[in-house]
Order: C-alpha cells, then sequence, then structure tokens
C-alpha cells in the first residue's frame, strides 16, 4: 500500500508538471493540542531518578517541547511509600538516598501542574533483571565508506539468560566514559579546526550515552533460553586506547515494550506522506482531573543489571579518526571538571586505570 501510494504520487506529480500552470501545493500545518509529555522511570538500583516534563508545540519541521515548570510530582508505590522530587527547569529528581525501587512492589508517579491539571500514570510492576551472562565484541569493516578508518568499528554483543515464564520483556541501554586531559578548549581562530585548551584540575571523563537508540526485544521466540548475540552498541575507531563501556539490562513491562517499539517504529519512518504520525505514541499518562486532555511519554519501573567491558582498539588498522586537534600549552592553568549528565569528576564505577 505504501509503495503503490508513493508510486501514484510520482506519476501524479510528473502529470503537473507537464500541464501549462502549476499550483504550488502548500499542505496544512499539522498540529496537536499543547500536551504534557513524561519521561522517566524508577528503577532497583539506587537514585536519584529523574523526570523530565515538556509541552508539545506545532508538529513541523520548526517544532520543539518546551520545558514544563512549577509542577509537583510524586513517586509511590503500593505499600503507601511515596518521595516529592525537587525540580531544576523543567528536570525533576529524587534525593539520592530517598526513594528506591524494590522488585516485586508497582510503582506510579502523580503530576499535579501549575494550571491545576492532575496526571496520573498506570500502576507498573518492577520485574528484577536476570544477569548478564557475556560481554564480547568483534572487529569488522564495514564495506562502504570513504575513509578507511571510520569504516572500522568494534560491534559489542551481549548473552544472557532468559527466566521460564513467559512474557519477559527487555531494554538494553549503554554509557561510555571517555577520560579528559583538557576541560576547557577554544578554537584558534584562523587554525583551520584546530583547538587550544586548558587541562582539568582533577580526573574527569566525559558520558556518551544511548540517548537515540531504542533496543529493545520480548521472549517470544526465546522463552526459558539464553539470549545470545544482542547486538548493543558499535565502538567507533577514534582512538587506539581501550574503550571503556558499560552496559544496562533492563526488564521492562509489556506496556513499556510496547511504547518503547511504537517509538523505534515512529523515529525509523522516512517522513514520507503515508508515515504515522507521532500522537499515535501516547504510553501510559493520563489526566484524572480532564479526561479530555491528553498526555504522552511513559513512566517505567524497571529492573536493572549491569555489566561493564573495555574493548581493545589496539587492533585498529592506520589513523584513528580524530575528532578534534586540541594543543595544550606548557605551562599550562587548569579549568574545573564540570559536573552535568555529559561530563563527571566521579570515577566510573569499574574504572581500573
Amino acid at each position: 500500500m505504501k509503495l503503490r501510494g508513493l508510486v501514484y504520487a510520482h506519476f501524479l506529480l510528473a502529470g503537473l508538471l507537464a500541464v501549462s500552470c502549476v499550483t504550488e501545493f502548500q499542505p496544512d500545518s499539522v498540529s496537536i493540542p499543547p500536551s504534557l509529555i513524561v519521561e522517566g522511570e524508577i528503577t532497583d538500583q539506587p537514585g536519584p531518578y529523574r523526570i523530565r516534563l515538556t509541552r508539545t508545540a506545532d508538529y513541523s519541521y520548526k517544532s520543539l517541547n518546551l520545558l514544563e515548570t512549577g509542577a509537583t510530582i510524586t513517586i509511590s508505590d503500593n505499600l503507601g511509600n511515596q518521595e516529592i522530587l525537587q525540580e531544576n527547569t523543567g528536570v525533576y529528581s529524587t534525593k539520592a538516598t530517598g526513594l528506591q525501587g524494590v522488585a516485586g512492589r508497582t510503582y506510579k508517579v502523580s503530576i499535579k501542574t501549575k494550571d491545576g491539571k492532575v496526571y496520573e500514570s498506570t500502576p507498573e510492576l518492577l520485574k528484577a533483571a536476570p544477569p548478564i551472562q557475556k560481554l564480547y565484541y568483534k572487529y569488522t569493516v564495514e564495506p562502504t565508506g570513504i575513509l578507511f578508518s571510520r569504516r572500522q568499528g568494534w560491534d559489542v554483543y551481549l548473552d544472557t539468560k532468559d527466566p521460564e515464564p513467559l512474557d519477559n520483556y527487555y531494554r538494553w541501554n549503554w554509557t561510555h566514559y571517555e577520560p579528559l586531559e583538557a576541560c576547557y578548549k577554544a578554537e584558534i581562530p584562523g587554525g583551520g579546526g584546530v583547538y587550544t585548551g586548558l587541562v582539568c584540575c582533577e580526573p574527569c571523563w566525559d558520558i556518551t550515552r544511548c540517548y537515540n537508540c531504542i533496543n529493545v526485544n520480548s521472549d517470544a521466540n526465546t522463552n526459558g533460553q539464553v539470549i545470545s548475540g544482542q547486538f548493543i552498541m558499535r565502538v567507533p575507531y577514534k582512538s587506539t586506547g581501550r574503550y571503556y563501556l558499560e552496559v544496562q539490562q533492563q526488564a521492562i513491562s509489556e506496556g513499556a515494550y510496547t511504547f518503547w517499539k511504537s517509538v523505534r517504529q515512529l523515529v525509523s519512518n522516512t517522513g514520507g506522506l503515508f508515515d504515522a504520525a507521532p500522537s499515535l505514541v501516547q504510553g501510559n499518562m493520563r489526566c484524572i482531573s480532564d479526561p479530555a486532555t491528553r498526555a504522552y511519554g511513559f513512566f517505567g519501573a524497571t529492573g536493572v543489571s549491569e555489566q561493564y567491558i573495555y574493548v581493545d582498539r589496539s587492533t585498529g588498522q592506520g589513523t584513528p579518526d580524530l575528532d578534534q586537534e586540541i594543543i595544550i600549552p606548557q605551562p599550562s592553568a587548569c579549568y574545573p571538571c564540570e559536573n552535568s549528565i555529559y561530563r563527571t569528576s566521579t570515577k566510573p564505577r569499574w574504572w581500573t586505570y
């Protein structure tokens, strides 16, 4: 159906170009009412847990989501335990020593926005995640590409054992920590992309997370068996040094699996005439004070198991595809490591060198 529609559109366009007077087609803009979007979860690992609130704007190439401030957010479980989150410009967090998820309990989030509307998630059962049995990697060279260094890489895989009961659902995430030498850099005018920098005042790591990848699966075809060769990510050849990677295996609910699978399908669409609109992905949030008001996103209760791996990149061929050249003057003043979601002065959990 999609291919037929595209072929029809092709011939229709050809016909329009053949006539002497052509009227440019200006499609109506697609928009949805400003709606709340909720992103966050609680796990059985220590917090803090973060929930991000945004508000939809028009769905167009100029669209953006606006931060939702001034809300009151509460996470609670089925035993009456709860915590009110603290806000930092649209991102709401629990305390590091506050509420922690426990396998076997159900959790929900309640939100009261500054306009007085009340939202609530469907209760989610937190299930423990099976341990990661093995992490490993394989060196490969992609058949396409211009520079050989960019075609090289190390594909990381995971093995795990699925529990016997049916209906287990998984999501995989990863985080990479890269040690920094320069905590401040500035491009040298006329230097052709060369930067000057200042060393870090203390040990510091840049953080790269799996922000846009949606890697989910179910045990529909592997119930009670070993899940082998689950692809996690591809390590680029940007250095001959070891690549530190933390991998997270998440046990998610059927609802979360359905939600993320729908999101993955949406973001993989080509943007053609017949692709699904994003309003089809709604999640488990609802406005209980006004049922006619829509809400989007998902609040999950997730069991987590974690493991790490060092990828040896010394076997790469040729010169690595370096991002930028940074010249550090000697002697050099130092620049503090500014902690954020992208950078940390806290040594990664399994860091050994």
